[in-house]
């Protein structure tokens, strides 16, 4: 009887999930929905708050020793015509996907993948990505590390050491805890970026025309010459995938209204493509700094931001000028690199999630980050930053710009679909317009970057990769009819729904019970039922059947029905951060 009665009050308990995630995973205050889709709900904060917290990021100074880099090698003409040239191409490309990422609510990975890249077309570009988070986090670290030396002695390998763990608090608690960082630190980064300048325009007015006189340190000559402007554009060009980091904060910007329009426009404008024109202003600006102090302190340390910082500040400061340059760097290095382990986080959770069918929450991917930052800082990168920078914007410049090329070209022309698609369910694995334009960029101009084409190729390799790409990307969305962006149509929010959807509106996943907004669900006739877009991602049993199939699908009609669980899933916040 016993044995009865348990087993009778067991049948009436109901089943648990099909799927539970992982503590870490499920709390959105600290995952700020890294795989998926940015909800309305979740988007609670104003659009001048995204825009600082995301502008936070490029206080980075290795925009100083990029731009001293480039023009101590090639001369002050070439190399001013190297990054405002860049500056243009960052621009325009960064214009299109900031964009759609606020509009969408969708971080670069998902842009990427319906834009041109399929499913596991953007697994690729998840790694590149990832690259450039690690790459420029270890540069930061190495800018941040020999301030500390400076300062009060700490051996650079313990200084690396400490650069990696500062961040990890902020960047584990997720968006909240970034915006606040950034609003805090903001008044201070800025008297500090404006100091030195201040100073030399009062006790060295005669400098600014003696440094456009400037022939660099390697013989280049103060003219202008063809191959140093390539060549220094390569590596200014670097730069082009940090659209990818705005955008990560991007993807957070409420819905635009008539009520905010006009903010909401300059807030995106602003803090995506503009932050390079602040970005191409801090390389002159790094370089002219560089070249005050090179007498003082020589061509090598004068490519280290801190130094520079200290000469130009002792007519002021005196003895007080080492640890306001110190601090200065510290701030400025802690603000960007938060934004890049964050950044860094996002990309290799969405990597992995798609290679292993698993994910244990993005705040574990953190340390992988940072320990391959760490790694290339022991290793001294910063020794081959020139070279490393202009090899890896070959990569970067093709993807960057076969995004771009569909955004505005395929949508435009009707050969990529008129929304964002980025769930599984929906995508072929491999789209070919872009994918392929990325790939056959890349490869050509990393070949031409190594001389295989000659002198001038070599120089301008990162021109054959944004040109092939913006051109082959329409070309072969064209002849395939743009096949291969739809594996079927979207019945709840796309072009294929029926009646207009509420965007706000939620249904309840049938594998994870938890509700999402309606641009987060996928009808699933393996589940039959509406699934969300990380469980989708996550299914390892369905054989991709609704793909696969089309036929098979269940016809499930998902109304925009409100759900009884709330949108906002357990642990998200209640309220927005203080805009500081």
């Amino acid at each position: 009887m016993t044995d009865t009665v348990a087993r009778d009050t067991s049948a009436a308990q109901p089943p648990p999930p099909r799927r539970r995630y992982a503590k870490l995973a499920a709390d959105e205050s600290r995952e700020d929905y890294s795989l998926r889709y940015a909800p309305h709900s979740f988007r609670r904060w104003s659009p001048g708050t995204v825009a600082g917290t995301a502008l936070g990021g490029i206080a980075y100074l290795a925009d100083f020793a990029i731009g001293a880099s480039i023009v101590f090698t090639y001369g002050f003409t070439s190399g001013l015509a190297s990054i405002l040239t860049a500056a243009v191409i960052i621009f325009l490309t960064g214009i299109p996907i900031a964009r759609a990422c606020a509009r969408y609510g969708l971080d670069m990975d998902l842009i990427t993948r319906g834009a041109g890249f399929g499913y596991f077309g953007s697994t690729l570009t998840s790694l590149i990505y990832a690259s450039f988070t690690f790459i420029f986090f270890a540069l930061e670290g190495s800018i941040m590390a020999q301030a500390m030396h400076q300062a009060v002695g700490l051996p650079l390998p313990a200084g690396y050491l400490l650069t990696t763990l500062i961040v990890i608090p902020i960047v584990f608690r997720g968006m909240g805890a970034l915006a606040k960082v950034q609003a805090w630190t903001q008044p201070l980064w800025l008297i500090g970026l404006v100091l030195p300048f201040l100073v030399l325009a009062f006790e060295a007015p005669e400098a600014w025309g003696a440094f456009t006189s400037f022939g660099g340190t390697e013989g280049a000559g103060a003219g202008f010459s063809w191959i140093g402007f390539g060549l220094g554009t390569g590596v200014a060009l670097s730069l082009i995938a940090q659209i990818g980091e705005q955008a990560d904060y991007l993807r957070f910007m409420p819905a635009k209204t008539e009520h905010n329009r006009v903010r909401w426009n300059l807030a995106v404008l602003a803090a995506g493509p503009g932050w390079v024109v602040i970005g191409a202003a801090k390389q002159l600006g790094g370089a002219f700094l560089a070249f005050v102090a090179l007498e003082a302190v020589g061509a090598t340390h004068a490519l280290e931001p801190i130094a520079p910082q200290i000469e130009a500040l002792k007519p002021w400061l005196g003895s007080f000028a080492l640890p306001a340059a110190a601090l200065f760097v510290i701030v400025s290095q802690i603000k960007i690199n938060v934004t890049n382990a964050y950044s860094g986080s996002l990309s290799w959770s969405n990597f992995f999630s798609r290679v292993t069918h698993r994910h244990p929450g993005r705040v574990w991917y953190i340390f992988l980050n940072l320990a391959i930052a760490l790694t290339l800082m022991e290793m001294n990168m910063f020794a081959a930053l020139g070279k490393l920078l202009g090899f890896y914007s070959n990569v970067g410049i093709a993807w960057i710009a076969a995004v771009a090329a569909d955004l505005v070209i395929n949508k435009r022309a009707g050969w990529s679909p008129p929304y964002i698609e980025f769930k599984r369910a929906y995508l072929y694995a491999v789209n070919p317009a872009g994918f392929g334009a990325m790939t056959i960029a890349s490869v050509v101009s990393i070949l031409a970057f190594f001389g295989v084409f000659g002198r001038y190729a070599e120089a301008f390799s990162t021109f054959v990769a944004a040109g092939l790409a913006l051109v082959l990307c329409p070309l072969i969305a064209w002849a395939t009819k743009g096949k291969y962006y739809l594996a079927r149509p979207n019945p709840v929010v796309g072009p294929a729904a029926t009646g207009a959807a509420d965007e706000t509106a939620t249904l309840e996943c049938a594998v994870c019970e938890t509700a999402y907004e309606l641009p987060d669900i996928a009808d699933c006739p393996a589940h039959a039922g509406p699934v969300c877009s990380l469980c989708c991602s996550l299914d390892a049993g369905c054989d991709d059947l609704c793909r696969k199939d089309p036929a098979a699908a269940t016809g499930l009609v998902l109304l925009p029905l409100p759900t009884v669980r709330s949108a906002l899933p357990e642990g998200a916040p209640e309220a927005a951060p203080e805009a500081g």
